[in-house]
């Protein structure tokens, strides 16, 4: 028996012996402000994965004696971090100097990460913080910064459901520099530029999976500015993935055959590549799968059909879409081994992206709703009177993340009424979900501007 009434193997027995060393934890952390933050923020989270699981639902006398307050976001003000509020735990629980000395502390587990905790409990609050808060969190001390980037961390986060959605942009300045959107809370965060010694990356594909994000293939972009000229090298077979939880990109296998301006998506965890263009410069129907666990390249059945221009790749229904450009035919992929099929759906032209399982095409202007295998459409939305007109800006991403779309970076002009060329860093987002679609404009990117290179949705 614990002080308090509670056996000293049962779950109630458990939380008031977390709750003490919570109280300690505050105590000894008093000296140090960001300590005493972070702190009380995993206190929050600890209580909050505790008391929300079904071991604890009926832990009805702690909930009655013990009132734990636990929001961390403002939502009016999503950037902003809130710490919980404590009650004064000895007052709570009444216990006296003579029972507190008594208590058997050896039962408590200790850890390396949150003196007192047991380690898969510490790890399930560094697990439920938010991604952009690790920088911080990795201040702490070493034991957190291990963790903070280890596998574990990613495994616990997604066996917990608390993975997030972010958005990846590359654009054509800087170079080489990818950045993340995190649509809660309205926030930019750059990773380290991606270590390819190809200058001016460009036409290459990204997609993520697994919780990794990989780009493939492309070319360089950069240009010698006495002649205009394009220099370098045009197609490669090069594979980077970046992994946000160390921080660190890495180089996977190569793909069998190089290639830039290609479709690419993922398909059951495995990524997959058809068409483009390779080295010398010569359209390819190649097609072949890549498994990220093994790290290898298999061959699939080509492309039926190819065309000199840039195809690219969507995926709708479990089955991989391949289009090219100009050409109303579609090459449809539902298994790796059952080779492909050509069907012509009539599909509109132009930027696509796929919300809830739908397609939606910006066409002249105007964002429809495309049936996926019939030749109906239906207008969603024309560009917003205060957002830049979309038949002027060029280069820009439309990709689909929730219940909106977005709509990122690209350039406006020269036109008949301006020379110049404007880098623009702009998000415009429509969201579609809704009876009528309403635009909205977030915050711009804060390093990457200009045309668009890369854009794909990762789950941390």
């Amino acid at each position: 028996m614990v002080p308090g009434g509670y056996q000293a193997g049962s779950w109630p027995g458990l939380m008031f012996r977390l709750q003490i060393v919570l109280d300690a934890m505050f105590r000894e952390a008093g000296k140090c402000p960001l300590r005493t933050n972070i702190l009380s923020i995993l206190g929050g989270l600890l209580l909050y994965a505790l008391g929300t699981s079904p071991i604890t639902q009926a832990n009805v006398r702690i909930a009655d004696r013990n009132t734990f307050r636990a929001r961390f976001f403002d939502h009016s003000s999503p950037s902003r971090l809130y710490a919980p509020s404590w009650p004064n735990l000895r007052q709570c629980s009444s216990l006296s100097s003579e029972e507190s000395s008594e208590w058997d502390v050896g039962r408590v587990i200790m850890s390396g990460l949150i003196e007192g905790l047991p380690d898969a409990v510490a790890l399930q609050c560094l697990a439920r913080v938010p991604y952009s808060l690790y920088p911080k969190l990795q201040l702490v001390c070493r034991s957190w910064r291990a963790v903070l980037r280890s596998p574990e961390l990613f495994k616990a986060r997604h066996e917990l459901g608390a993975l997030e959605e972010f958005l990846c942009v590359s654009a054509f300045e800087p170079e080489n520099l990818w950045q993340l959107y995190d649509p809660l809370r309205d926030l930019w965060l750059t990773i380290p530029v991606l270590p390819s010694e190809i200058r001016h990356l460009a036409h290459f594909c990204v997609v993520s999976t697994a919780g990794k994000l990989f780009v493939l293939g492309g070319g360089s972009d950069d240009v010698d500015p006495s002649t205009g000229d394009h220099y370098g090298i045009f197609a490669t077979d090069e594979v980077w993935s970046y992994d946000p939880i160390l921080r660190h990109w890495d180089r996977r296998a190569s793909m069998l055959v190089p290639r830039a301006m290609f479709a690419c998506c993922v398909l059951e965890g495995k990524i997959i590549v058809a068409g483009g263009f390779t080295t010398c410069r010569k359209s390819i129907s190649k097609a072949e799968i890549y498994d990220p666990e093994e790290d290898i390249w298999v061959p699939i059945p080509d492309l039926p059909h190819t065309h000199n221009s840039a195809c690219s790749g969507v995926v709708i229904g479990s089955k991989l879409h391949v289009l090219h450009k100009g050409l109303s035919t579609v090459q449809v992929l539902e298994n790796a081994g059952c080779g492909w099929v050509v069907e012509d759906y009539g599909w509109l032209q132009g930027p696509m992206a796929v919300v809830r399982g739908e397609l939606y095409v910006l066409s002249h202007g105007v964002i429809f709703k495309q049936n996926k295998e019939q030749r109906l459409r239906k207008m969603v939305a024309a560009a917003p009177a205060s957002a830049l007109d979309f038949q002027s800006r060029i280069g820009f991403e439309m990709i689909g993340l929730g219940d909106e779309l977005y709509m990122i970076g690209g350039v406006i002009g020269p036109g008949r009424w301006n020379v110049d060329i404007k880098l623009l860093s702009d998000v415009d987002v429509l969201t579609v979900g809704i009876e009528r679609p309403t635009w909205r404009q977030v915050s711009p990117m804060t390093q990457c501007r200009g045309t668009v290179l890369g854009c794909a949705l990762l789950r941390i």
